[in-house]
């Protein structure tokens, strides 16, 4: 894998340096207060950029008409799986990451055991494959295991596995769009937003799975849309973000599947409800016009 990141600005460059210190020390910190003594000798293993900054081609355009910029997306390697529990391990870094000043933009990162990412491999997932071929090593520590050979699966088993996919998701968010309307219908806006959340997370989910053959355990929609847009540029056009009002629109989405059902305090317009309906009717013709196109590029109706 490659280990230079030379082809990065320079500001890029000093930003991922210092998100790859606040996810170390956040780690280490973590390990410390626990007391089960195998899970306290647990590493990162390897911290991997991935996706437009790695593949150059990334947008760093925020006062254009679509205001759009390229996250830094991260894989984070680590040698157990009891060590992928975000909530134990890796709330703290997320935070930092995201209030940051010396970081200018989002930083995603997943995190998954060597065992996991080697199965996944030998299974032929897509996401590890390219990660394995495209990405940048940008921590490495010492006698960390190696990946596994890659083994792409082959187009006829590609082609059942995206169809699958394709099948169970999009009907999946076709429900809660049902539940969505229904709830604009009776009033109630909570329930309105929390099932039009889930609309969207199924829509990127099918996305994914059908392009990647993975989709990363998370109810954040907001990471879920820049790993979807790393994939397809075009999905960029469902969500309008040049105005407050617009990203405010989207970020009360993305508090739904928490707040909508838990917080007396959760606040969402009727107007910003319709809105939001009409992007995710986008959204969900464009996933389903790039799903039914890499159907059709393995060979599949």
């Amino acid at each position: 894998m490659r280990r230079e990141i030379d082809h990065l600005p320079a500001a890029k460059r000093r930003e991922l340096s210092r998100a790859v210190d606040i996810i170390l020390s956040e780690f280490d910190d973590a390990v410390k207060l626990l007391t089960t003594r195998e899970t306290k000798r647990g590493r990162i293993l390897k911290i991997i950029l991935f996706g437009s900054y790695a593949r150059g081609g990334w947008v760093d355009e925020p006062h254009t008409a679509k205001g759009y910029v390229s996250d830094f997306d991260l894989l984070v390697v680590v040698d157990h799986d009891r060590l992928t529990d975000f909530a134990t391990y890796w709330y703290k870094a997320e935070d930092r990451l995201i209030r940051d000043e010396g970081i200018r933009r989002p930083v995603n990162f997943i995190v998954h055991s060597i065992a996991d990412v080697n199965d996944k491999l030998t299974q032929g997932h897509y996401f590890f494959c390219d990660i394995v071929e495209e990405g940048i090593v940008l921590y490495e520590a010492q006698k960390a295991t190696r990946f596994a050979p890659p083994r792409p699966l082959g187009k006829e088993a590609a082609k059942e596995v995206a169809k699958k996919h394709y099948k169970q998701w999009m009907e999946a968010a076709k429900e809660f769009r049902s539940g969505y309307e229904h709830a604009m219908d009776d009033s109630y806006p909570k329930k309105a937003a929390f099932d039009l959340h889930q609309t969207v997370e199924r829509l990127y989910t099918a996305l994914l799975l059908v392009l990647t053959n993975y989709s990363p355990a998370t109810h954040n929609i907001k990471a879920l849309r820049s790993f979807c847009e790393e994939r397809d540029a075009r999905l960029i056009d469902a969500w309008p973000r040049e105005n407050r009002d617009d990203r405010r629109a989207f970020e009360r989405l993305k508090r739904a599947y928490v707040e909508a059902r838990y917080s007396e305090h959760y606040e969402i317009t009727e107007e910003e409800l319709v809105w939001l309906g009409e992007r995710v009717a986008v959204l969900r013709d464009l996933v389903a016009q790039a799903c039914e196109e890499r159907v059709k590029e393995l060979g599949g109706g």
